[in-house]
Formats: C-alpha cells, structure tokens, sequence
C-alpha cells in the first residue's frame, strides 16, 4: 500500500510540478517575445499548486519528514515518548480526517451551484474533492501510525530540527 500511495501521489505533484514549470515558461516567454501571456495562467498556477501541495502531503505524512521539535525528548521517560507520538499522529489524524470530510461537503456544494475559477470557468468541485481524498489519506496514515510501535516509523531526512 505505501508503494502505490508513494507512486500515485509522487507522479500526481511531479506532473502537476512539471506543468506549472512549462506553463510558467511558456506564460513568460510569450510576454517577453511576443507581448502576449497565456490567458488563465494565474488561475491554472494556482490549481496546479493545489494538486502539489495536496498530492505531496500523503507523502510527507508517510516518510515522517514533517517539521518535528524533539529537542526535549531525550529527557523524557520512553514510556512518555511513546504515549506523546501516539497522541500527536492521533491529533493528526483526526485533523486531516475532520479536513478532509469538510472539503469533501464543500465540493458537494460547489458542484451543487456550479461554483467555476473567474476567468478560465473551470469546474471547482474535482479539485475539492482530491482535496478531500488526499487529505484522507494523509489522515489514514497518520492514524496507522498511532498504532504502529515507534521502532517501525522510520524519521524522514531533517525531520527533527
């Protein structure tokens, strides 16, 4: 399962990456050569970073690599670590879920009335709902994670500070 959630969101925010990249290029490169830009560029920018940041976040969730402050930990007992990581991939847990469960209601009613980006009319809803699944997901793993003995969560490079 960490294989297809690795492989799935690592090609979604690569894609949508690569294509902010070539819009950006080409956007730029238009104004410059032939004083003209892309129209919709601002609102395709802006879908595309929803995609990365979204598609990205399962995956930060699942390689631990989130910002960590852990320079008290060496004092606590490890019986209060454990309790303390468990806890907090609980909060986590249910805050991408809660997250999630709202953008899912919200991309209802954004389908419901239609709700489009201002220039380009593209739908919102399909995006509020990848929102929703991905932040889910994030969620999901996080609430494995509090079940799962600390030895086997492995610490993401510079995830402590």
């Amino acid at each position: 399962m960490n294989k297809l959630i690795e492989t799935v969101c690592g090609l979604l925010a690569a894609a949508a990456l690569f294509a902010i990249m070539a819009l950006t290029f080409f956007d730029v490169g238009g104004r410059k050569l032939f004083s003209n830009s892309i129209t919709g560029s601002l609102e395709l920018t802006e879908l595309l970073m929803v995609v990365v940041i979204f598609a990205a976040l399962p995956l930060v969730s699942l390689r631990g690599e989130h910002v960590v402050f852990d320079s008290l930990d060496h004092y606590l007992p490890e019986t209060v670590r454990k309790f303390q990581r468990a806890l907090m991939h609980g909060l986590c847990a249910a805050a991408l879920l809660g997250l999630g469960w709202l953008m899912w209601d919200t991309g209802g009613q954004y389908l419901e009335t239609g709700e489009t980006t201002a220039q380009l009319k593209i739908l919102k809803a399909p995006f509020m709902y990848g929102m929703a699944v991905l932040c889910g997901v994030a969620g999901l793993i996080h609430l494995g994670f509090v079940f799962r003995p600390a030895a086997d969560q492995q610490a993401g490079e510079g995830a402590t500070l």
